[in-house]
């Protein structure tokens, strides 16, 4: 829960600060640059002896899926939605984390959902009422976003129950090779060359982002997502949504229905309660 709680902290800065300052950059570029400095992070410290080549293929299919195409789909939506509406329809992703594990795992718990329906009921309150009028195609891109986002996260934790003798920080190299063979050809085909040049800080905000927030950041939350069950996974992808939020506020000075926002952080610290008290019944 720890690494959890860690990243949702770090990654709370993620949506705004793209929001703010990378919009007028290419969102190929910016999705390559992101994840070729992730790779090159983990480039050193990569295993290329021991490990068998079906985990290798593995990792990098997840990393291909939960960062590579999510990344794809979630900087397109920054065309259409503003950052809280983003946050706002990230609500679904714990409903694709829960259910794709228990599909994974030939099994359905059904008492996690009520957690997860808490949490995506308290997410909801937050923006209730304040949603703009053409948002269709950003929902989508997010909601496909949200979709790799599960996907990636809930067959990473199936595949490492697996294969629990492996050194994770030694491996996951191959997980930011996958998405970096997916968004090089797509920066390659589809990016707009002339929209390739940063100022010094925007560069800065990409090296945080590259390294901070997608390298040691997408390590420790799929490192974190092997201690926890479906369900508190599923519920703490919810945790960004207030934690993005804040940072709006209190950075950005974003006007926020307070009486909305408490009401809803509130319901979703509860779902962590309601969800540890029944996670034991089943």
């Amino acid at each position: 829960m720890f690494y959890l709680i860690l990243v949702t902290i770090l990654w709370a800065f993620s949506f705004s600060l793209i929001g703010e300052y990378l919009l007028f950059l290419d969102k190929y570029f910016l999705v390559f640059i992101r994840v070729f400095l992730s790779f090159l992070l983990f480039l050193p410290f990569m295993q290329f002896w021991g490990i068998s080549l079906i985990f290798r293929v593995q990792l990098m299919f997840i990393g291909s899926v939960q960062i590579g195409v999510m990344y794809l789909f979630l900087y397109h939506s920054y065309n259409f939605l503003t950052v809280p509406e983003i946050l706002l329809f990230t609500i679904f992703t714990p409903f694709y984390v829960t259910l794709i594990y228990d599909i994974l795992s030939c099994r359905f718990h059904f008492l996690y959902l009520v957690g997860v329906g808490l949490a995506i009921l308290g997410a909801f309150i937050m923006r209730y009422g304040n949603i703009g009028g053409e948002f269709w195609a950003g929902f989508w891109l997010v909601q496909m976003a949200n979709l790799c986002f599960a996907l990636g996260q809930s067959v990473y934790k199936f595949v490492l129950k697996c294969n629990k003798d492996v050194v994770q920080w030694r491996v996951f190299g191959y997980f930011h090779l996958g998405a970096l063979i997916i968004v090089a050809p797509a920066f390659w085909l589809l990016g707009d060359f002339e929209k390739i040049y940063p100022s010094l800080f925007q560069c800065v905000i990409l090296a945080w982002l590259g390294l901070v927030a997608s390298g040691i950041g997408y390590f420790l939350w799929n490192k974190g997502a092997t201690t926890v069950d479906a369900g508190t996974l599923g519920i703490m992808n919810n945790a960004l949504i207030p934690a993005g939020l804040i940072v709006n506020i209190l950075i950005w000075n974003r006007v926020e229905n307070y009486l909305t926002f408490t009401i809803g952080t509130t319901i979703i610290l509860c779902s962590l309660i309601v969800h540890a008290k029944l996670a034991g019944k089943e």
